[in-house]
């Protein structure tokens, strides 16, 4: 089934569960009080996530539950981490700047223009965006580590998307994909902590047929987080992503799900 949150466009909601530090978690709540939601704090979610389409839940008679969807295209606006540095404040102000959270969002606004001749330029207002959910963390093959923020689903094509004005941030495509999930709660959002959520999924997936090569896994998982830093610990939601292709998503699905055969 299809699954979304309805958006609630307040930009307090960063809906990540980000290890920030104590400087920025001010700054931020400084900018932010009036828009508030105590939902955040407890667990609730309130913002836009991509929906998603559930092929399987796998969770009994197993060591790491997981869970087969599907998404759709979308857009994100992603941030390298400065090399070296673990800090996660460093993308995520930058991507927090991008969508408006700090005051004037950085970005050129987003009114459409046909691509006709000639070619027209204009100055345009800076557009607040909506955050959305997870705000996802993966390490890329020439060793950089990036953050994303994944647009609200009416940004369905580049030219619908605000320009940045600040080139560190860049907006990317991502394609449709199929892969497993493994929903975590907990205050550690690292890449440390997702690689061993995946050692784990990849050891699962295996004694349920479909074998992964880890050092192609470690490549490709991505930590997804749904909640803003303050959230109490054991009511965020943070998810491990592995890619999987279509005839590994089958075979799971035909050899656990007995109404796919049926």
């Amino acid at each position: 089934s299809s699954r979304s949150i309805p958006i609630y466009r307040s930009k307090v909601m960063f809906l990540c569960a980000l290890r920030v530090s104590h400087n920025s978690i001010q700054h931020i709540a400084k900018e932010t009080t009036k828009r508030f939601i105590m939902g955040g704090t407890f667990g609730r979610m309130t913002v836009e996530e991509p929906p998603f389409d559930v092929l399987l839940k796998r969770t009994d008679n197993v060591d790491t539950s997981y869970e087969l969807r599907r998404y759709h295209e979308r857009f994100a606006a992603q941030a390298e981490y400065p090399d070296g540095s673990k800090d996660d404040g460093t993308p995520f102000r930058l991507l927090a700047k991008y969508i408006g959270v700090f005051g004037t969002p950085e970005n050129e606004g987003s009114q459409a223009i046909a691509m006709t001749a000639p070619v027209v330029k204009e100055e345009k207002a800076p557009t607040s965006i909506a955050m959305t959910a997870p705000v996802t963390m993966q390490q890329e093959e020439n060793g950089k580590k990036t953050m994303q923020f994944i647009l609200p689903k009416e940004f369905d094509s580049m030219e619908k998307i605000p320009k940045p004005t600040n080139p560190a941030v860049t907006i990317v495509e991502v394609p449709p994909a199929v892969g497993a999930v493994h929903r975590f709660s907990g205050s550690d959002f690292s890449m440390t902590k997702g690689k061993s959520v995946a050692d784990s999924m990849v050891a699962q997936l295996g004694k349920d047929g479909v074998d992964l090569s880890s050092m192609n896994v470690m490549k490709e998982m991505q930590i997804w987080g749904y909640n803003p830093p303050w959230t109490i610990p054991f009511l965020r939601r943070n998810e491990v992503w592995l890619p999987l292709t279509e005839e590994q998503v089958s075979k799971l699905v035909n050899e656990f799900d007995p109404s796919a055969t049926s």
